[in-house]
């Protein structure tokens, strides 16, 4: 299977790419530290997760824009200081993890960064260029703006991938619709089905590698799934069973 060639470091590893999402859900523990030791010890390399900013500017690994989902604790993380936030915990157990921390702990992983808020971004912008880390992000959000504010500030040395506007303006070009498309994106990223609409087909990924784009497609949890879309040629998954992905990978002779 032909994959697109490598348009920054983040992406120098051979395709396709193994993401354990939020470090492998599936058990609960998202967007822990456990998580993703658990992650590397099972040989994964490329995380995925997401950041908000606290009341006082602190990134935090964490999906949801409250709290109450997944901790012991009630709340917006936005209107709450780093103080309430660090006493939180993921299933009663683990504490959220500064984004800070996990780029010093895991300094070999890339990471692929949802820009949940926009108070977020400033804030990460600042911490990959302290930390002289554009070669291990990727930054992508929703919003399409606020991914091409992220590219327009840092430049050629972060990657970034499409937000939704993208993703569509991609899918009307695999239709040979004219649609306007940010250049400078080293990815898409994307559900297999948005909304009982397929996205990734054979189609779509043509056209995004001609374009010199990876296709990324998250959260895919069942091996026949995963095969399917490695069948089309994706350069990427994101799972939440770490365990699935690598056993398929592996036995595609696709793990590396």
């Amino acid at each position: 299977m032909t994959h697109v060639r490598l348009r920054h470091p983040y992406l120098d590893h051979p395709a396709p790419l193994p993401f354990a999402h939020r470090g492998g859900a599936a058990d609960g523990l998202e967007n822990t530290a456990a998580a993703f030791r658990r992650a590397t010890g099972a040989g994964y390399r490329y995380f995925e997760t997401d950041v908000h900013a606290t009341a006082d500017g602190r990134l935090v690994a964490f999906h949801d824009a409250t709290l109450d989902r997944v901790t012991d604790t009630r709340g917006r993380i936005g209107e709450l200081p780093w103080s309430v936030v660090r006493a939180a915990r993921v299933a009663g157990s683990e504490p959220l993890p500064l984004f800070e921390e996990l780029l010093e702990e895991f300094p070999d992983a890339r990471w692929n960064i949802d820009v949940k808020a926009e108070p977020a971004l400033l804030p990460l912008l600042d911490l990959i260029s302290r930390t002289r880390a554009w070669d291990r992000v990727c930054v992508g959000s929703f919003s399409e703006g606020r991914v091409a504010r992220a590219q327009r500030i840092a430049g050629p040395r972060l990657a970034t991938s499409y937000g939704v506007r993208g993703v569509v303006g991609l899918r009307l070009r695999s239709y040979a619709i004219p649609a306007a498309l940010r250049v400078g994106a080293v990815a898409a990223q994307v559900p297999e089905v948005q909304s009982g609409i397929r996205v990734v087909d054979r189609r779509f990924v043509e056209t995004a590698h001609a374009r010199g784009l990876q296709v990324h497609v998250w959260t895919v949890n069942e091996p026949e799934r995963m095969e399917s879309l490695l069948d089309l040629g994706v350069d990427g998954i994101m799972t939440d069973r770490i365990d699935i992905l690598r056993t398929v990978l592996e036995r595609r002779g696709a793990w590396a």
